[in-house]
């Protein structure tokens, strides 16, 4: 991997794009089903219920397949894991495109999420490596930002496509897109030839840290919050907020426009200071998820309050996934695997909640509610991993850290940062030990 001060200062390696080139096109297969499930139950012959099946095997798949897939190719040269997963990904839409069986289609589906798991895992810890410790956060900032894109442009391009098309147009057209990046992929990420030394235990082993652990907890609950709500959206638009069904698409793309937003707003400022920038931004998200409830009768509010909501929530993603492959050391593939199925986690299981909230007595503020507690709730792990930080000591601001941490942040900020990447203190002689010692006498 070449060091990434060989690129041009203050700009992202390219390398960076290209795989969030890649997290486009599986964003864009994990949720363009949802607007093509009425053809495509009818042409298979099955309800749509049934077909709406498509969307869990694939979340299931990206739950589970992410560590799994991230431990079988451990030992893989990275960029051959990056170009097998998007040929994997390729051919699993060409099945599914010839296919006539529900059957073969969901299983279809199901080895695309395996392959978007491998990816993601392995692309994550390839551009925080390739952008180094001062722009690892926005790399990944990037890398999210390509899934965010998926939502606001790739999905609404599919759904719109599949009308005149069918539902085999998309595909097809995923399909093609997947091999040229299989190409691209192959042509710009660096070659790497020392994976082997990574072992599966110590992959394993990197896991036994706290830290890792509220990373977790802070991706699952801070997703569970902002899809809870996001997930029932329409209902809260028009029932409570009095906007027409046929303006609730423009209001989605808002959201997406402040997902975006946030992804990039957290890229950059994590990078500097990780911990204010996720406390803060999960605590904007709380309030503004709240505030939701009771001002949700006037639509300008209603908009604004999801803007915010989706600006803020999703700042926190690209921090927390950069301090988990911060944190694992030389072992990231698997905590990166882990962190993507922590926001799926967070997603399936916020989204259920919500569900049962939508029919109860709170009506269609019921998700709001789910998903303010859920981001609240965000703020004792990141405050948590804040205090753990908080006793380490601060390293020496010199030539070498001073452009990384400035002399105004705090020592929860520079702690977020391990060891390995820290300059190492120069060793004194016993000389002038002794003469500091009796200065201080």
């Amino acid at each position: 991997m070449p060091h990434p001060a060989t690129s041009v200062p203050g700009r992202l390696p390219f390398v960076v794009r290209v795989l969030a080139a890649g997290t486009f096109l599986m964003g864009t297969t994990e949720f363009v089903i949802a607007g093509l499930l009425p053809e495509l139950a009818g042409d298979l012959g099955v309800g749509v219920p049934r077909a709406g099946l498509l969307i869990t095997a694939f979340a299931i798949g990206m739950i589970v397949g992410g560590p799994v897939m991230a431990l079988a190719t451990l030992r893989l040269p990275r960029r051959r894991t990056l170009v097998g997963a998007l040929a994997v990904f390729a051919l699993g839409h060409v099945v599914a495109a010839l296919s006539g069986s529900f059957t073969v289609v969901l299983a279809a589906r199901v080895v695309t999420a395996l392959a978007t798991g491998a990816f993601w895992a392995v692309g994550f810890v390839i551009a925080t490596a390739a952008a180094g410790p001062r722009g690892s956060t926005r790399a990944v900032g990037v890398m999210m930002g390509g899934l965010t894109l998926a939502n606001v442009i790739g999905v609404p391009i599919g759904s719109f496509a599949g009308q005149f098309t069918g539902w085999r147009g998309p595909f097809w057209a995923l399909a093609v897109l997947s091999a040229l990046a299989a190409v691209f992929v192959g042509r710009f990420v660096p070659r790497t030839g020392r994976r082997a030394e990574v072992s599966v235990r110590s992959e394993v082993h990197a896991l036994r840290q706290g830290r890792l652990w509220l990373t977790f907890a802070a991706a699952v609950l801070i997703m569970g919050g902002v899809l809870a709500t996001y997930t029932y959206i329409t209902p809260l638009l028009t029932d409570r907020s009095g906007i027409a069904a046929g303006v609730v698409p423009l209001v989605l793309i808002v959201f997406g426009l402040g997902a975006l937003g946030g992804t990039a707003i957290g890229g950059r400022a994590g990078d500097r200071r990780p911990m204010a920038t996720t406390i803060t931004a999960a605590a904007v998200t709380a309030l503004a998820l709240f505030l939701l409830i009771p001002l949700s009768t006037g639509p300008v509010a209603t908009v604004a309050l999801v803007f915010l909501m989706a600006l803020a929530g999703f700042a926190v993603n690209p921090v927390v996934t950069s301090l988990a492959v911060r944190f694992a050391g030389d072992a990231p593939t698997l905590t990166s695997a882990l962190t993507t199925s922590a926001y799926n986690t967070g997603i399936a299981a916020g989204s259920a909640v919500a569900g049962r909230a939508l029919d109860s007595s709170l009506g269609p503020t019921g998700p709001a509610l789910v998903g303010a507690v859920s981001a609240a709730l965000t703020l004792l792990p990141l405050t948590a991993l804040a205090l753990r930080g908080a006793h380490h000591p601060r390293p020496r601001a010199d030539a070498n850290t001073s452009a990384a941490t400035p002399a105004s942040a705090s020592s929860i900020e520079s702690d977020v940062v391990p060891a390995a990447q820290k300059p190492p203190r120069p060793r004194r002689s016993s000389r002038v030990r002794h003469e500091d010692h009796v200065a201080r006498r």
